[in-house]
């Protein structure tokens, strides 16, 4: 997730301030106060994902080292443990591989269930960066992430999904290469608009390892959010642009009634944080996207320091996101 001068200039930005107060509010209230439009009875219920895997996942990838361009034994020993894991799991899997400032890298692209056709039933595109920023070791951001990927992947190779799904890590989100062509999700976004394909959904998994029930524990990027939203950050956040409504009152409804609460917000892109990861790449093409995420730095302290280590995360919690994201690949968007 982009980093901390970007977040003081938005914060300092008239147009984010001015954006915020006329339409974060009305965003923030769509979001939290939505009736159960698909009904609670359709949540799809199944199994989950298992919290010292999880654990184990974090820790591997932790210990690959600083996962950046200027790293790149670290970036290639982190790509080979996720191909590895989403081969072992049952995925179709390809290294879509392109070059940034004379170095190779590669997002992976694991397909499972039916492969998308033109003209057949959407793609549904779920994904996760594992670069991690300035030589942190990133355990939140976003080995979570990463983790509860592998987690799906696993799951899904014993419950094959009916429809198209295409899980992808995608690398290179991290500054200096956020909000540049040199994006892995901008790389894979501009293949998956040119093939063709009908995508039903993309959706950016962005830090999902921190919980806190202390209150106070949650921020808001704007005043008057705090009067709507929990002031404890137990939760997990559904955030789509601010045309994505209808379709984030669909997803949330559905999904509501878990063991982690989902808090929902569409907004412009003004307000700080909206389109802070991948999911904005594919906005840029056109395509759906969302993100789930436990809102990072509104919450996590330790975001981009030397203690976002894997002993801060809560494993337990964390595997209410593959609950989660299991039940997304089984409603129907």
């Amino acid at each position: 997730m982009a980093w901390q001068h970007r977040i003081k200039e938005a914060l300092a930005s008239p147009k984010a301030i001015t954006l915020g107060v006329m339409a974060g509010l009305l965003a923030g209230v769509l979001g939290y106060t939505t009736q159960p439009l698909l009904g609670h009875s359709k949540r799809a219920e199944g199994p989950g994902g298992d919290p010292a895997r999880l654990e184990a996942h974090v820790r591997a990838l932790v210990a690959c080292g600083p996962r950046e361009l200027i790293h790149p034994e670290a970036l290639k020993a982190a790509a080979t443990y996720i191909e590895g894991h989403l081969k072992a799991a049952g995925g179709r899997v390809q290294r879509q591989v392109y070059a940034v400032r004379g170095r190779s890298v590669a997002n992976l692209v694991a397909r499972f269930g039916p492969e998308p056709t033109l003209g057949g039933p959407g793609l549904l595109v779920i994904g996760a960066h594992y670069d991690t920023c300035m030589g942190l070791p990133g355990a939140d951001d976003n080995t979570s992430g990463v983790a509860v990927l592998l987690e799906v992947a696993r799951l899904l190779g014993e419950h094959a999904p009916s429809t198209p799904v295409e899980l992808v890590a995608w690398t290179l989100e991290e500054p200096p290469h956020f909000r540049t062509e040199e994006m892995g999700s901008r790389v894979h976004a501009k293949a998956l608009k040119a093939s063709g394909l009908s995508v039903r959904l993309v959706l950016s998994l962005e830090m999902l390892g921190t919980f806190d029930d202390t209150p106070g524990s949650q921020h808001y990027p704007l005043l008057g959010l705090d009067w709507i939203y929990p002031d404890k950050g137990n939760f997990l956040a559904l955030v789509g642009g601010w045309g994505d409504g209808w379709k984030v009152r669909q997803i949330k409804a559905a999904l509501s009634g878990g063991e982690i609460p989902i808090r929902s917000i569409n907004a412009p892109s003004g307000i700080v944080g909206i389109d802070f990861s991948d999911h904005a790449s594919y906005w840029k093409e056109g395509l759906p996207a969302l993100m789930l995420t436990d809102t990072a730095f509104f919450r996590n302290p330790r975001y981009h320091t030397e203690r976002d280590v894997p002993e801060q995360l809560d494993f337990p919690r964390m595997e209410g996101g593959v609950r989660v994201v299991l039940s997304l690949i089984k409603i129907s968007l």
